[in-house]
Formats: structure tokens, sequence, C-alpha cells
């Protein structure tokens, strides 16, 4: 048994299973129910299309697919970092920008916690003093 009569019909189903994962995926795209798990499908989609470059590199012998697969490696990060500074800044309401202005605990402590400033004044005069 040689290594070709392995490798196609492997790559054929793999391909066959990135068909499934890409409708699947492309299923949670469309009904998706907030916006950040549309972001996280799309990516999905980035890196399942690279898979398939890869599979179809192996299976015809081409190089040139390789290099297509690295390309879009790069352009769907950013995509993803683009979306995701979008959903940060505009995408979110106004009260969920700033998750503490949100809290109705906002700017209370609870006893005994001190701020960062009070713990490294009683650290400097705990210096001093000995």
């Amino acid at each position: 048994m040689t290594a070709h009569a392995i490798v196609q019909p492997a790559a054929t189903f793999a391909l066959f299973l990135m068909c499934l994962a890409f409708f699947l995926t492309a299923y949670r795209v469309i009904t998706g129910p907030t916006l950040p798990d549309r972001i996280v499908a799309l990516d999905m989609l980035v890196a399942i299309a690279i898979g398939f470059l890869a599979v179809v590199a192996i299976k015809t012998g081409f190089n040139l697919y390789v290099d297509i697969a690295i390309a879009l490696g790069l352009v769907g990060f950013l995509a993803t970092v683009a979306f995701a500074r979008f959903v940060l800044t505009q995408g979110m309401p106004e009260d969920e920008k700033d998750p503490m202005a949100a809290s109705p605990r906002a700017g209370s402590r609870r006893a005994g916690e001190r701020s960062v400033a009070q713990r490294t004044a009683r650290r400097k005069t705990r210096g001093r003093a000995r």
C-alpha cells in the first residue's frame, strides 16, 4: 500500500468534514443570537477556509495554496481584531461599555478593602518607622 493510496481518501474525507463544518458555521453566522457569536463564527469560517486550502494543497501537490492560506490567515486575524474593536466601542450599548458604571455598587468597597494608593502609602510609612 502506497502513501498516495492512503492520502487521497483521507484528504477527500477531510474535505467532506470541512464542508460540513463550513455549512454549520455559516448557519451560526446567520442565526447567531449575539454579535460576538457571529464574530467568532466568521473567524471559524476563516479557519475552515485555511484548512480547506491546506487539504487541497496536499491533494493536488501545489504549494501555492499554502501561500494563499497564510495570506488568508493574516487577513482573517486583522478582520477579527477590527470586529472586536467595533464591538468594544460601537457595538455595545452605552451602559455596557463601562462595566463599573452599570454596577449598582460602583465606587463602593467591601469592608476592610483598601485602594492601591492606600496600600502603597501604608507600605511607605511602615518602611520609615523601622
